[in-house]
């Protein structure tokens, strides 16, 4: 077989053995790490956790809203507010931090290559700056990767993580505070070293970090600091707090506050409300100042005030006074506008492409590798990178005149600020007096000065610089995004598409004949296609750039050219981010289902095979339950004896219902007996033992003897007070379909916790008797909770019986099973659900949907069952 699939499988897709993988459903593939051999596509793993963001409204909350009154309402939203701004404060500062320490290792590197390359070429000694560029390179991208070797979770962007936790999937390790200080220290080096990232996309995941853990005020790293602070102990305000950091990271990343806001909105965030905007905007306005605020007194000695809104400055666009032509753009640019896109498109499509069979191919060969490796591939990218930069900028480059002083207007301060550090970043080398080498301007220098180049400078690029340089950077970015240090996007990408959109200007300007145009608007437009083309945003993309362009009149001609281009790229794959969490397996929901979709119900996509517990349970039932089981929820139920109303109170329950459900109840029984003759008595069902004794009787007047003796037996609420065992993986058919009636949902973590508190009573006591937990002690351990593996529970007598009726959410979200999948997913998603009960109209459970359930993967396998049953 393995032969038949290693050798047939490449040439004849039609042979015996690879029929059998092809034909197999994603659902019976979903293993860690398995793969459809015919597409060659990871599915969503089942063992990333979903965050709690619905209220667990059970007794200790409501003693907690029973003490809430309006005075401690508005003082809970006043600390809301307070931190929300604390955040984007603390957002700032980081983004200042790094781009201090970006800024004073790269001028120290480039001023001392730059002197060594003017010295060297009068003596010929070249290959020495050579070498002292790699020096640099080599040492900084070298710290960058043991920093990710001490984290792997600090590696790339982190964009992807954050948009899969905003969409309610909680990664592990992703906001720590080890992963915000190797993704500080580790951005800081890997920019500083050469290698084609940006600091930009990092920002948003330190941001993120920070929303999550400063209103926290406790971390795994600092266990000895300790902090009494009560508030947002639970995963919705942790998480609206992290919305709120992503969109701190991106207003410090981009000077924009509004776009950040957005990007929090339209990345991921499912849950949304007018309060949370403005908290989001708050804390975007909050990150933004404070970072214009310390850049602009830093830089500039102007303290109060504020010149430089983010990392990343676009600058003025401005046509030069000379130039009575020129225009920022005109309508008829438009349609070039929309052929850029198109082309933006196609080349991100590509770009993604290539990125992908890069990344399966880390996956496959280098991550199983020990870490070492990891570090060396780092290395090798930046050796082949430095040499790359080096030698293009020695070789390849051409000298161009410069353009005179009296062509740069002098308006505006800020536009005097972009047209120095514009000219400061020249290169002349090899080049005479007057004239400055085009290609060493591009590539020694850092990024953000490359882009400025791109935007600002009216002197021309040569076009086959121009070429030489998009494609060099278009193959270098690639390889580079996905190795093991800190890495963003964004920059490489603006920057890439701006040499792009500035060929395009001079192909116009020289050889069509058009002289309006203004070659800053083109490359501005073609880093928008290809950005556009890469990440696949639209709206907050589009928000971002006008906001750092600072001119409105650009967000036609952006929001079109990203329109077109993110329709082109969504013809051929995916955006990069969502590229990435398809890779790591991570079960992402999109904002809707495939109107197809629809013809499944909540039956077809459910997870009937439930393990539930009882109100009241045996200390060795919950342990077991708990050590057997990976579910984070269980169904708190009781076996369908009516009269459940009265469950809660103790008394003795005869069943009401039993002519309704007894023909249903036999003959079911008999069927699962039939499928699976070896049954396994149930000790605490008295009902089912009944209906097995008697299921194959046919004699109608026996039934109703049965069903006489059923009636006059009395029960007590909870069936399973004296059980001999836990529910297993060993029950038949029968024991895991019996009816049972819904009465609530409690998480394991509450069950670990009640374990941990010896929460419980004796047989000889009344539930009364058991030890109360107030909200505050139910949340002391969160967000890690205790593993169930780790604890010593041998002080704890195993049948001392848990009540576990006054922690249990008793009105979760609900379906029923006739639900269409586009209602359940709406409310699936809409209201950040982790577990979602499939209860009939009887208020019989009969199981639970996940967010695995509801991900593209499985449903398209549902509908083809579905198809195949009709």
């Amino acid at each position: 077989m393995a032969g038949c699939r290693g050798s047939l499988c490449c040439c004849c897709r039609w042979c015996c053995c690879c029929g059998e993988r092809e034909t197999r459903t994603p659902e019976e593939l979903t293993i860690l790490g398995e793969t459809q051999e015919e597409e060659d596509e990871i599915l969503p793993r089942k063992d990333y956790e979903s965050l709690d963001y619905d209220r667990c409204i059970n007794d200790p909350y409501l003693e907690v809203l029973e003490t809430m009154d309006n005075k401690k309402g508005r003082r809970y939203e006043a600390v809301k507010w307070m931190m929300v701004f604390a955040i984007g404060v603390c957002t700032g500062l980081v983004g200042l931090f790094v781009d201090f320490f970006v800024r004073l290792f790269t001028q120290l590197k480039f001023g001392v290559v730059q002197a060594s390359v003017e010295e060297c070429s009068q003596k010929g000694c070249l290959a020495l700056s050579l070498l002292e560029l790699l020096g640099f390179n080599l040492t900084f991208v070298f710290f960058a990767s043991l920093l990710v070797l001490i984290e792997p979770v600090a590696a790339g962007s982190g964009i992807p993580e954050i948009k899969c936790y905003l969409n309610g999937v909680k990664v592990p390790g992703i906001v720590r505070l080890r992963t915000l200080l190797c993704k500080v220290f580790g951005v800081l080096f890997s920019v500083a070293g050469g290698l084609f990232v940006g600091k930009e996309g990092p920002m948003i995941h330190s941001g993120a970090v920070v929303g999550a853990g400063l209103p926290q005020f406790q971390s795994l790293s600092l266990r000895k600091i300790q902090f009494n602070f009560p508030y947002f102990r639970s995963d919705r305000d942790k998480r609206d707090f992290v919305s709120a950091g992503a969109a701190a990271g991106v207003a410090a990343a981009f000077g924009a506050p509004i776009g950040g806001t957005l990007f929090s909105l339209e990345e991921g965030s499912s849950f949304w409300n007018q309060g949370l905007t403005w908290k989001v905007l708050f804390c975007s306005m909050s990150a933004t100042f404070t970072l214009n605020f310390f850049r602009s007194g830093i830089q500039f000695g102007s303290w109060g005030s504020f010149q430089l809104p983010g990392l990343l400055n676009f600058g003025e666009f401005k046509c030069s006074d000379s130039d009575k032509k020129c225009h920022l753009w005109t309508a008829m640019d438009l349609g070039f506008f929309v052929v850029m896109g198109v082309v933006g498109g196609l080349l991100g499509a590509t770009f993604n492409c290539l990125n992908k069979r890069l990344a399966k191919y880390r996956v496959r060969n280098v991550h199983p590798k020990p870490k070492l490796v990891r570090v060396l591939e780092s290395l090798l990218v930046s050796l082949v990178t430095t040499v790359v930069v080096f030698v293009a900028s020695m070789v390849l480059g051409e000298c161009r005149q410069m353009s005179s002083a009296s062509q740069v207007g002098n308006d505006s301060f800020a536009l005097q600020v972009t047209s120095e550090e514009v000219n400061s970043s020249i290169k002349t080398f090899f080049c005479p007096n007057e004239t400055y080498n085009d290609m060493a301007t591009l590539f020694f220098n850092s990024q953000e000065s490359g882009i400025l180049q791109l935007f600002h400078q009216d002197s021309t690029f040569s076009p086959i610089t121009l070429a030489l340089f998009f494609v060099l950077y278009f193959v270098l970015a690639c390889w580079t995004y996905g190795i093991s240090v800190p890495s963003g996007l964004f920059v490489p990408s603006l920057l890439c598409g701006a040499a792009f959109g500035r060929l395009v200007a001079n192909v116009l300007k020289s050889y069509v004949g058009l002289g309006h145009i203004y070659s800053g608007t083109f490359a501005l437009i073609g880093a928008a296609a290809f950005l556009g083309g890469v990440v696949r945003m639209s709206i907050s993309l589009t928000v971002i750039l006008i906001e750092s362009t600072s001119e409105i009149t650009y967000g036609l001609p952006i929001m079109v050219t990203l329109m077109v281009a993110k329709w082109t790229g969504d013809f051929f794959n995916k955006g990069i981010y969502d590229i990435h969490v398809g890779l790591r397996g991570v079960p992402l929901l999109e904002w809707e289902t495939e109107v197809e979709m629809d013809k499944l119900r909540a039956s077809d996509i459910m997870e009937p095979n439930l393990t539930y517990v009882y109100p009241h349970t045996r200390i060795q039932s919950l342990v077991s339950i708990l050590r057997t089981t990976v579910h984070h929820a269980f169904p708190v139920v009781t076996e369908n004896r009516g009269n459940e109303k009265e469950f809660m109170k103790g008394n003795q329950l005869i069943s009401n219902n039993i002519k309704y459900k007894k023909c249903s109840i036999l003959t079911r029984a008999g069927e699962q007996r039939r499928r699976s003759q070896s049954m396994k008595s149930y000790p605490s069902s008295e009902l089912r033992n009944v209906c097995d004794e008697h299921v194959t009787s046919e004699d109608p007047g026996e039934k109703e003897d049965l069903l006489q003796q059923m009636l006059e037996r009395r029960y007590t609420p909870y069936p399973n007070l004296y059980p001999d065992q836990s529910p297993s993986e060993d029950w038949t058919m029968e024991e895991r379909f019996r009816p049972l009636t819904f009465h609530g949902l409690i998480l394991r973590s509450q069950l670990v916790t009640l374990l941990v508190r010896g929460v419980c009573y004796s047989e000889s006591q009344s539930s009364a008797s058991q030890p109360r937990l107030s909200y505050a002690e139910m949340a002391e351990d969160y967000p890690r909770y205790p593993d169930i593996h780790d604890l010593d529970l041998t002080l704890l007598n195993p049948r001392m019986i848990v009540d576990v009726t006054p922690y249990m959410n008793p009105a979760p979200f609900t379906v029923s099973p006739n639900t269409h999948v586009s209602q359940v997913f709406n409310l699936f998603r809409t209201m950040g659900l982790r577990h979602l009960p499939v209860v009939n109209a009887v208020g019989e459970i009969v199981g639970v949907i996940t967010r695995h359930n509801l991900t593209r993967e499985f449903l398209q396998a549902r509908l083809r069952q579905h198809y195949q049953s009709l």
